[in-house]
Formats: C-alpha cells, structure tokens, sequence
C-alpha cells in the first residue's frame, strides 16, 4: 500500500503499490475506505475508567499512568489471591503484524506466567486438516492462476475475501479456463462463475470422497504420481466405496450426474488448481474436509503442473524466529511448566464455568469477542460479572470496550510499525509508520513494555526497540528467508520468500511431500463422514424443532467486526437470506422483518428473498455490532460452543434455527 501525505501530516490518499507483483495496484473496497475509519470522529483518544455498569459504555477520561498503575495492581491483585493463570490475554487478528499481535505482549504474558489462549477460532481447524495431510501450509502460488484451465473456488468467495486472486482468475478465463464454485451461497463470485455448486452446510468432506470414488472407480488417478509420493491408496479405495454420486447427492444436495462430471472434469484437465478457503472448515467434520480436499491434488497428480494444485493459505512458508519473537520460556521461568490453555472460542465457557482458577482479569487486545464468539449470551455473562477485571486495548467502542473496566486507545495499522506474513501469498512485508497516533493513542508493543516496567520484571528482552525484535524474528537461519534483512525490507517495503529460484514457479509438491518422509498418506481411516448435528440430516429432534442451516459468512464490506461502525456494513449484517420456498411457507417476502431463532437465542434481521441459498439453508453476513441491533445481539447468539473434529475451532456453519415474520 502507497500512503500519500500532505505537508500537515495528514494521510490524504491510500492506494495499492503497483509494483507488488500480487497486490498490483489495487486495494480492497473495504481497505480503500481506511481514511474514514483513520480520521472517524469516534475514533478512542484517551485512557478511560468505566463510571457506569458493565456493558453500559460510561466511562471517564483518565491519564496513562493512573491506567498503567491501576492495570498492574489489578493484575498483581489477580495472581496473589488467584495465582496467575486466573489472568487471560485475549486476541487474534485485529492486528496482524509480528510485532503488534504476537510480540512484546506474548512476552508479557509468558513472564506473567497468565493462562495461555489457543487462537483457534478463524483457521484452527483447516490449518490442522492440512497439515495432517500435506505436513506443510503452502500452497499454489496466486500468480499461477493464469495457467490454469480448470479453477474450483470451493468455500471461497473470492471477490469478498481475496480479491487479489481475482486478476490472476481473469486471466485464466481469458485463455479458455473454466471457473467453478462450491458454496452454500450463490455470493457474487459465484454469480459470475462458469458453474455454482449449491453444497448443503457441513458436507463438504461427502463430496471430496464422492470426487474420489468416481477418480478411482474410473482409473482417472495419476497412477505414477500416487506410486511414488502416497501411501494407503488401498485403504482409500475401500473407504470412498460407499460415496457413491448417488449417496453424495442425497448428503450434499448436488445432483449426482453433477458430482460425477465434475470428478471426471477435474481429473482430466491439467492444469487444474483448487482454491479452498475457510468457509469449508467452519462445520463439524471441517477439518477432515480440508484433509481431503488437499488430497485431490495428489490423487490427480495436479501437484506437478504450474498451475495446478491447491491453496488454502501460504502462512506456513513464513518461517521466521517466532519462539525468539514471544519467549515462551519465560513462562516456564515464572511458573516452571506451561500454563494452561484456555480456547478462545469457548470463551464464555472460560468466563462461566471453567475449571481451575476462575478467570479473574482478562486484557482483550485486537479483537472483539463480545461480537465474534459463539455462544454470545454466555460470553456476556461472562464479561458482565463483577469480579472480573477487564481491560480493552481498542481504537473504537465495540461491544467489548463496553464492558471494560479500563480501555486504552490503541494505534492503527498506519500509525505503528510492523513486519507482516501472509497467507495469499509469499512475499513479506514491512510497513513503517506513515502517520503519527492521534491523541494519546499508543501501539501495543509501547503499552505491553510499560506493563512489564509497572510490574518490575526486568529483564532485557522489554527493553529491545521493534526493529531489535524484528531482527530476532528475521534471524530464523531458515532458507526461505536468507538474504532478508531489516534493512533491505527498509529500502523494498516486501520481498519474496526464497521458495524457489528467482523468476520460477514454487511448486511444493511436485517432487513429493518432504515434511511427511517424502509420501503423503491417504489416511482413510480418518476420513468417515457424519452428517452435523445441528444439520438438515443431523439430530431428528432439533431438526423438528429448528428445520433451517444457518451460516453466518463474511460481509464483503468488513472484515469480521472491523468496520462494523459503518453503516453500510451494519446495513450488510442485518439481513437473512432465504430460499423462495421456504420463504413462502413462512408467508415471508423481501423487506420483511423476521425473527430467526433457536433455543440459544433470538435475533430479529430484514429477510432477502432472491435466490441466493438453496432451499433449507438461511444465511445472514456477518459480524454486525450487537450494539446495532434493536436485540443487541447478532448471529452468534445462535451458535453453540461445539467445536469441530480437530483444530479445536468454532462449528459455526452447523447451526439449526427457525425463522418466523414479525407481525406489522
């Protein structure tokens, strides 16, 4: 990104730097609206001390040594009567730099000796489904889309949530290729695909094995490929026997002549790449569905052509010090084991009944939970109770700051410097402050180095600058990152990976998968599908009760809860979208105001009737501000705390509910 600035400081223009071979030019439209949020009249300025009850949102300005001395003797107050893990960090990606999301502040809370947090609640689950099939989280270079004639977007909606994938597409259609989705929602990238795949909720894993069985019933495999880099092929054969195109299409809703054709499709066209995003793993069995949709490329021997392949996210080539970076060993240091992990995306479970010392201070920094967590009645119970100390490091009032006992002004990404991974693509980037903070906002790193100073630990690592910390990060002694330093990052802004060698494609697994011994396992014992609970073909009772799946995908206009202040985002996040069918046995129409349900909860939404979902699937964007909403509630007040097979993540694509009119 290009900044421009007037002589008064002021950032006046953003604009894509065009020449990152990925980006090229061009932002995002939410991104491209930044100076709005940078420059928004309700951006947080100042220290404040709540006045009023939790989650009324009174507070009084105070300074920043009455918040520093007040946060210190709170949590000092926490560890002594409680022990120390009675304290909770509570983060994610608000802030995706090394430094300002997993720098000083992991240091802080390893010396402190606070309950760890397993950050599982965006990628957990399909992270864990990849590695257990590849052993690695690379992927298809963006940048080799164009050599593709065959690209399947399963789970992904591009053009919301990876726009800059979408040239390369382009491209590709421009020389012949056919472009694909699978998705619940007919979203605008489906709109303008080849072929959409309507895909009940949670049954993605039922289809990759229906893929399979057509692949191997019809000798469609790459025979050589899967000779020399897998192993359980037999074992394969026997477990994708009975996902027959006949029993997928009665668990998936896609026809079976469907099913059968796109099998012998993908299995014939090289190249032909695969671009699934999180969508997919976002249900019970999600991650054994990453698992064996990473598998296909293997089956298809689509590994070994440019062009072909698949990409879930790039992150794991980012091989940089990141045990230098967070210190995990001071923790072994102030409690001599490792402290407890408490999931992230049971918080409310965590607030309410965990067990072990009661959570009694909790400092929630680049995120929102009071909006993003499933469960959310029990989440704000949690944070309503009155023993519990709460601090927010924010830039604007969310639902969360609301229930704060201290909140801090935090800086934004153009006012802080940082070193940035990615999971798109493979190149690293770092971006120096453009503008200064307004008011008395502060970076985290600032603020987590004067908690360390307030709570005497005195060890050097809280005196290292960000750039002495961005050293150790880069100083990995990893080849993928020889030959990148600080100070060339400084004269380039990024660089890319050493992957391959300059100017030729990466190719991760063409000659294999070297993480696994060099084979990659089919692993068919781990493969069983099972329809969701919470599902159309799940639990009869709950079914009877609460006969709609609900999915709450990403709002194109937001990123989770960022941006949830403008209106238009707050616009996107308050409709449900619903089948004509089953809109017209509810005698529901366009514009209506309806109430969706379930036993959790109870949210009211403005119903959109033009045939996006398939008939039995309702889906409402998110993540709006609870605050917004006449309930002060959003779709996560519908969603349970049931987590999904592996990676410990959040099913929010398994959600059962009812929608009824509300009377005029």
């Amino acid at each position: 990104m290009l900044v421009t600035i007037d002589p008064a400081g002021k950032a006046v223009k953003l604009r894509g730097n065009p020449d990152h071979p990925v980006t090229r030019g061009f932002l995002c439209a939410k991104v491209a609206r930044y100076l709005d949020r940078e420059y928004h009249a309700d951006r947080l300025m100042h220290p404040m001390r709540r006045v009023g009850a939790k989650g009324e949102g009174r507070f009084a300005r105070i300074t920043w040594d009455e918040a520093l001395d007040e946060i210190a003797s709170r949590l000092r107050a926490a560890a002594a009567e409680h022990g120390s893990e009675s304290i909770l960090p509570y983060s994610y990606a608000g802030t995706m730099g090394y430094l300002q999301g997993s720098g000083m502040d992991r240091r802080f809370f390893h010396r402190l000796g606070a309950s760890r947090l397993d950050r599982t609640i965006c990628s957990g689950a399909g992270i864990a489904g990849m590695m257990q099939a590849l052993g690695a989280r690379y992927g298809t270079e963006p940048e080799q889309f164009r050599h593709a004639k065959l690209i399947v977007a399963w789970g992904a909606n591009v053009l919301g949530t990876n726009v800059h994938l979408w040239p390369f597409i382009v491209e590709a259609r421009r020389n012949g290729a056919r472009f694909y989705t699978i998705d619940p929602v007919r979203n605008r990238t489906g709109s303008l695909s080849d072929r959409h795949y309507f895909i009940n909720p949670g049954s993605d894993l039922a289809l990759a094995l229906a893929l399979m069985h057509v692949i191997l019933a019809e000798n469609l495999h790459d025979r050589d490929y899967v000779e020399r880099y897998t192993t359980g092929l037999d074992a394969l054969r026997e477990r994708v026997r009975e996902y027959t195109p006949a029993r997928a299409a009665a668990l998936t809703g896609i026809p079976a002549e469907d099913i059968a054709s796109l099998a012998r499709e993908y299995a014939t066209t090289r190249p032909a790449v695969i671009r699934v995003n999180y969508g997919v793993q976002r249900s019970e069995r999600g991650g054994a569905a990453i698992s064996a949709i990473s598998m296909l490329p293997a089956l298809t021997g689509s590994w070994r052509d440019v062009g072909g392949g698949l990409q879930l996210t790039t992150s794991g080539a980012f091989h940089l010090d990141r045990a230098s970076l967070e210190m995990p060993e001071l923790q072994t240091a102030s409690l001599g084991r490792p402290a407890r992990m408490l999931n992230m995306s049971t918080l409310g479970h965590a607030l309410t009944e965990a067990a072990g010392p009661p959570v009694k201070a909790l400092v929630v920094y680049n995120s929102n939970p009071a909006a993003v967590v499933p469960d959310q009645e029990k989440v704000f119970r949690g944070l309503a109770r009155p023993d519990l100390f709460t601090v927010v490091l924010e830039q604007f009032q969310t639902d969360t700051a609301d229930f704060a006992d201290i909140v801090l002004p935090a800086t934004t990404f153009l006012e802080h410097d940082d070193l940035y991974f990615a999971y798109g693509h493979y190149y690293l980037q770092l971006a120096r402050k453009a503008v200064e903070p307004p008011g008395e906002c502060r970076p985290n790193t600032e603020v987590f180095r004067a908690l360390a100073g307030r709570m005497g630990f005195d060890e050097p690592c809280f005196q290292e600058s960000d750039d002495d910390m961005i050293r150790r990060a880069l100083a990995s002694g990893h080849p993928f990152l020889e030959g990148i330093t600080l100070e060339r990052l400084d004269r380039e802004g990024s660089a890319r990976l050493n992957v391959s060698p300059s100017g030729e494609p990466f190719q991760p697994h063409a000659d294999g998968f070297p993480a696994l011994g060099g084979k990659m396992d089919f692993l068919a014992d781990r493969l069983a599908y099972q329809p969701p609970v919470e599902s159309r073909l799940g639990d009869a009772a709950l079914r009877e009760r609460f006969p709609l799946e609900m999915i709450s995908p990403k709002n194109t206009d937001s990123m989770n809860s960022t941006f949830g202040n403008r209106p238009g985002a707050d616009a996107d996040t308050a409709e449900v979208f619903l089948h004509q069918e089953d809109a017209a046995a509810r005698r529901i129409a366009s514009g209506d105001l309806v109430r969706v349900f379930n036993a959790r909860g109870s949210l009211r939404l403005r119903a959109s009737v033009d045939g996006l979902v398939h008939r039995g699937v309702v889906s409402s964007p998110s993540v709006r501000w609870p605050k917004a909403s006449p309930d002060r509630r959003n779709a996560n007040a519908l969603l349970s705390e049931r987590l999904t097979d592996i990676g410990a993540s959040p099913a929010f694509y398994s959600c059962l509910v009812q929608v009824e009119r509300c009377g005029d």
